[in-house]
């Protein structure tokens, strides 16, 4: 392992343990919350699997905000399932959500359990978006030159935060979301980690491009 490795390692273990010790009370009260709005289903998200460095897949921890079995019910739905397709991935207004998930989710509560990921070694704290297996199947049909691009993206551990999240989240488009993924992955310091953690906390406060 190189020097930078090593570094973020150490880096991504002691900013998990602070964030999982920190956020201990809002992660609290998010579960609470969505136990109570929604009782029938799980506190955590039941999400397929995403995929991380090397293009292994692993579980991705995330709080629920929306109705239990939110992906199948999703699949059962051809013509909602053709817009969520055509419109990069995303349902505006989305039947699924739950009451208060756009606070959630615009707030980025329901990213703070993704804390344990990075503290087990499947993620980092900076790096490229975690992305679904058949996100990238579907959407590398319609842009076959974004497929090298996403082999480099592999090459590193996705991040809970990273170039994509300061530059506008989830108002991106795939292809634009998969080159600055691929630059970030390219360009990686332990610098630029550092000037994207300090960038981050202004875009949260101000939820710009959350859905």
């Amino acid at each position: 392992m190189s020097f930078y490795d090593i570094s973020k390692r150490i880096m991504d273990i002691v900013i998990s343990l602070c964030g999982i010790v920190f956020s201990a009370p809002l992660m609290l009260g998010a579960s609470i919350w969505i136990k109570l709005v929604s009782p029938s289903g799980p506190v955590l998200a039941d999400t397929p699997l995403r995929v991380g460095k090397d293009g292994k897949t692993f579980k991705f921890f995330k709080f629920r905000s929306m109705i239990p079995h939110a992906h199948e019910w999703l699949m059962s739905q051809p013509e909602l399932l053709k817009k969520y397709q055509e419109n990069n991935f995303k349902l505006d207004p989305d039947p699924r959500l739950i009451k208060g998930a756009k606070f959630i989710r615009k707030s980025s509560i329901d990213e703070l359990p993704q804390f344990f990921n990075i503290l087990r070694g499947e993620m980092s704290f900076v790096g490229p978006r975690a992305y679904y297996p058949f996100e990238v199947d579907k959407q590398l049909e319609t842009h076959p030159d974004l497929k090298d691009l996403m082999q480099v993206v592999y090459s590193v551990k996705p991040g809970l935060t990273g170039l994509w999240q300061i530059s506008g989240r989830s108002s991106l488009s795939f292809d634009a979301r998969v080159k600055l993924d691929a630059s970030y992955a390219k360009k990686r310091s332990l610098l630029y980690d550092l000037m994207i953690i300090f960038k981050t906390p202004l875009v949260v406060l101000t939820g710009k491009g959350a859905y």
